[in-house]
């Protein structure tokens, strides 16, 4: 029997040989990758769907000189209920004037837009067509940077084009073309070009994960992707009442840290707060007396740790209803009474 080589560096370790189980050679591991990139692409291929939109050209101009051709532009989506509801981009379906939809298997179908959210470039149509594969939902909590990650969509018109990556980062934010940050962005390496918009990004079991929606041009192998949880919610908005309705008090403000011994002299149970930069002119905030300087630290008994806990408790719900915002003012904590207003649609 020949003698084991024991290596002293790790020059030729091979971390798929380590431990006491078999060992796994080069082919196996690229097998296994492809395994489940094929297990994922077939899985949400039946979801992913094509969409077509038809837009009218802008009314800009003399009537002479405008053109009569309607414009065409096209982006991707996926069924994410067996009644044809579908998951798309905001910026896919904006203004469209005519949508068509075609499935995995070559069907096509009007829809009609169920609602849209600019602030999260996420929207929801609906098609009425049978035998419909809905995909499924997982949970963007869950996920790790370094994972597998599958995109499908349709660049360019490429039906169902499959790529695959990593979850390079979690929690990024991204600026909609509202203006408003969208938080919680994955930021992944699995390609994606003009037309992936709106197309699901998945794990290696084909549970979405994100909504692809945006690239950065001059840049290779960074991508983004809306969370599906940010999704959910957007999307039971956008079925229940058309949009998603926002609370807003009125404040221009930025996270803060609070000074150990100001946390421990008032017994504070957070570390961070939100400082109040600015407040506006006859807007909730300032009708409730907040100043500049003033850190917001609670909602309602709830921590307020930074900007993002401040924009998740301003729901629809807290539209018209007094709420309470623990402030500290001058190493002083005060409780303010405030009435949340709702935010105006931009029209």
């Amino acid at each position: 029997m020949k003698p084991t080589l024991q290596l002293a560096s790790n020059e030729n370790f091979n971390p798929a040989s380590s431990g006491n189980g078999p060992r796994m050679d080069e082919t196996e591991l690229l097998d296994a990758y492809s395994a489940a990139v094929i297990q994922a692409a077939e899985k949400i291929s039946p979801s992913v769907v094509n969409i077509e939109i038809q837009n009218k050209p802008a009314d800009r101009g003399p009537a002479p000189t405008r053109g009569s051709h309607s414009l065409r532009s096209s982006g991707s989506g996926f069924i994410f209920t067996p009644d044809g509801f579908i998951l798309t981009n905001s910026h896919v379906v904006h203004r469209a004037d005519r949508i068509e939809v075609a499935l995995f298997d070559g069907r096509r179908y009007p829809a009609r837009l169920v609602g849209a959210d600019p602030d999260t470039d996420l929207a929801v149509i609906r098609i009425d067509a049978p035998n419909l594969a809905a995909a499924q939902l997982g949970d963007s909590n869950g996920i790790r940077v370094g994972q597998l990650a599958v995109a499908v969509g349709n660049p360019y018109g490429f039906q169902c084009t499959v790529t695959a990556g990593v979850v390079s980062a979690m929690g990024r934010s991204l600026r909609s073309n509202s203006g408003r940050l969208i938080d919680n962005v994955i930021q992944t390496d699995a390609a994606l070009n003009p037309g992936n918009s709106g197309g699901p990004l998945v794990t290696s079991r084909g549970e979405v994960i994100g909504v692809n929606t945006a690239i950065i041009l001059p840049a290779q192998g960074i991508c983004f992707a809306i969370a599906v949880n940010t999704a959910k919610f957007v999307a039971a908005r956008l079925i229940r009442d058309g949009r998603v309705r926002r609370s807003f008090l009125g404040v221009g403000g930025q996270n803060v840290a609070i000074p150990r011994s100001l946390a421990r002299q008032l017994n504070l149970a957070t570390a961070s707060g939100v400082l109040v930069l600015s407040v506006e002119k006859d807007s909730p905030a300032q009708k409730a007396g907040l100043v500049e300087g003033d850190v917001i630290i609670s909602m309602d008994g709830e921590a307020i740790k930074g900007v993002d806990d401040l924009h998740t408790h301003l729901t629809d719900q807290k539209i018209g209803a007094q709420s309470e915002l623990t402030i500290i003012r001058r190493s002083a904590i005060i409780t303010v009474p405030v009435l949340p207003a709702e935010i105006r649609p931009v029209t």
